[in-house]
């Protein structure tokens, strides 16, 4: 050890020659999380915070968590909160709002400890029990206002008699339970599953000798696992050639942490060098659906995790964050997912083909076009993103998922660039240069994106791809500002997928739902907007009594009055309206709906063309590196 003196001496001669003194590093945020009551939900969190500055310390459990965009209000989990200083001496606690605590009288250095419940397993919340502990952080970890650049260590305490290990991407410690974070918003966006999961892991050359690891907590066999390692690495493979190349993953290692256990709840989350999936089902009864959440999940770690819209960054965990790209950030990644496992050979041509016309159908059909775009869509997922409310809304009349809507901007796109260039350019080629702008340049190594992007960058990019802004001007002033949508039916038949009518020629009062009750058939669901049961003015609530001058017995019977007549014909109905009895005529109109056929199993032929386009779309990108 140097003694004060001669440092001081140094320090005085360097300060004579110009030299900069680095300041000395505050200490680290230490966090040790204990599992000793855990079969009842319970987990115990003790953080320790050193060398802090003068005045309260202002504790915040989070509102918001990373990848979720409405208020979710952790902090109504919290129960048994205590400060104390170094010694021990309890320091005063006082409770200023739901979601913070404030620690007065601290000389420098506080410790809190505090239990929090959790009963959730999936990408927002905490679960734990007696085979895990499932940490999504902001649902579990107090933090505090102004220490956010503070480096971060989190100490797993294992159960007793357990063997639980942790998958995070937290940057490892001194030993296997101990790891650590650069700051506040690594830490958040960092998951943990703490458990005896099954673990397999490969390497790509292509990126870099990095790790892929797969932490699977399931109830499957060894067989099973084997299986569908083997299939995550098709996906990840094929996900690298739309991007010529993969992220630098801090730490040399992606993780994909998953749940397949029959207690849980579906979801998919993603971060920077990880993501949680869970499902109730396992890898024997839903491999298709798990594989298509792991190939929209790791495509998120180049589209929203590095390609980063600005509206997100950096994220707040005090409120709920509004962005208006999520169109592309999480519509065009679910348009990938379809398409990887295709071009990776783990769904058939039908099945791809029978995925794009719902994603069309649901557009197409939405009357949620008339009233807002694309990005407005976006704007709302503070209010639809696994938000709660006991109030009904509009919303199945005047909103689109960003992810269907998104999902279609990105096929049409995508179709339309290989249309006009006769397949030169595609939309791998617009997130390329998206990525080469806004990604790839990186950050600090710390989760923090240095040139995130807005809606007029994402239009600059598309023009330079194009080599046409007036084309990119009006792409986006059309279908993603704008409410219109292209002419899916043209753009598909180029790969020999047609379009067509579910119900050619049957008759429809409109999509809604009706419930049998002892006193009629009631309207449970919204009735289409602009639909023939909406213009004829029924509603909600409404219990149907008779359709074409017959006594309805039941749904059915409705169903089988607007079939036995044509579009164009008039079907006079009556319904009670809270009390009163209402009489009106729907002027049906033909089923709009639509789906996507192969050309070959609609009887015709494929041409050497529509071969030629399709293969250069749907067949995989190894192939031609």
């Amino acid at each position: 050890m140097r003694s004060p003196v001669r440092a001081s001496l140094a320090a005085l001669v360097a300060l004579a020659a110009g030299a900069v003194i680095p300041a000395q590093q505050p200490a680290p945020i230490e966090y040790r999380l204990s599992f000793a009551d855990r079969v009842h939900r319970l987990m115990d969190v003790t953080v320790t915070f050193g060398d802090l500055p003068q005045g309260a310390l202002q504790l915040r459990m989070s509102r918001s968590s990373p990848g979720r965009y409405a208020l979710h209000e952790f902090a109504k989990n919290v129960l048994d909160v205590r400060a104390s200083d170094a010694s021990g001496r309890p320091l005063p606690l006082t409770h200023p709002d739901p979601y913070g605590w404030d620690v007065s009288g601290h000389a420098g250095a506080v410790r809190v400890s505090y239990r929090v419940f959790g009963d959730r397993t999936d990408g927002t919340y905490l679960g734990v029990d007696s085979t895990h502990a499932h940490i999504n952080m902001p649902s579990a970890l107090m933090w505090a206002r102004g220490l956010e650049q503070r480096s971060v260590v989190v100490r797993f305490e294992r159960p007793a008699g357990t063997s639980w290990r942790v998958a995070t991407q937290l940057l490892p410690g001194p030993d296997a339970l101990t790891y650590r974070a650069a700051n506040l918003q690594y830490l958040m966006d960092s998951p943990s599953e703490f458990s005896e999961f099954s673990e397999r892991t490969f390497q790509l050359a292509d990126a870099g000798g990095q790790t892929f690891r797969l932490a699977v907590h399931h109830d499957g066999t060894n067989a099973e696992l084997d299986a569908f390692a083997a299939d995550v690495e098709k996906i990840v493979r094929e996900e690298g050639a739309v991007w010529s190349e993969f992220p630098r993953y801090e730490g040399g290692t992606y993780t994909f942490i998953a749940d397949y256990l029959p207690w849980v709840t579906g979801d998919g989350m993603e971060h920077r060098n990880s993501t949680i999936i869970t499902s109730p089902s396992s890898l024997r009864t839903n491999r298709k659906n798990l594989l298509d959440t792991v190939a929209h999940e790791f495509f998120h770690s180049w589209n929203v995790e590095r390609i980063r819209p600005r509206s997100l960054e950096p994220f707040d965990f005090e409120r709920a964050n509004m962005s208006g790209e999520l169109w592309l950030a999480e519509g065009f990644t679910s348009y990938y997912g379809g398409l990887i496992l295709r071009r990776a050979g783990l769904t058939t041509l039908r099945e791809f083909a029978t995925d794009v016309g719902q994603t069309v159908d649901a557009v197409l059909g939405s009357s949620g076009r008339q009233f807002r775009s694309a990005r407005e869509m976006s704007e709302l997922a503070p209010f639809v993103d696994a938000a709660s409310s006991i109030d009904r809304t509009s919303f199945d009349n005047t909103y689109i998922s960003y992810y269907a809507w998104g999902s279609a901007i990105g096929l049409a796109l995508d179709l339309t660039l290989r249309d006009r260039s006769d397949g030169r350019v595609t939309l791998d080629d617009f997130m390329r240069a998206l990525w080469q702008k806004h990604g790839k340049p990186g950050g600090r190594g710390d989760g923090v994106v240095d040139n995130p992007y807005t809606n007029d960058d994402l239009q600059s990019a598309l023009a330079g791809v194009a080599g046409d802004p007036a084309f990119a001007r009006d792409f986006f002033s059309r279908f993603v500002e704008g409410r219109e949508v292209v002419d899916y039916g043209r753009l598909l038949s180029r790969a020999g997928i047609l379009l067509r009518r579910v119900a050619a020629g049957q008759a429809t009062a409109g999509a809604f739902r009706l419930q049998d009750g002892p006193t009629g058939i009631r309207v449970t669901t919204a009735v289409p907007f602009d639909s023939p049961a909406y213009r004829a003015g029924l509603e909600r609530d409404d219990v149907l009594m008779s359709a074409g001058g017959t006594k309805l017995n039941g749904a059915a019977d409705f169903t089988r009055a607007v079939q036995a007549r044509k579009p164009g014909d008039s079907l006079p109905i009556t319904f009670l309206r809270r009390g009163q009895l209402v009489s009106a005529t729907i002027m049906l109109v033909e089923d709009a709906r639509v789906h996507a056929v192969l050309v070959e199993e609609a009887g015709q032929a494929l041409s050497e063309a529509q071969r030629t386009f399709r293969d250069g779309w749907l067949g995989s990108r190894l192939r031609v590196k």
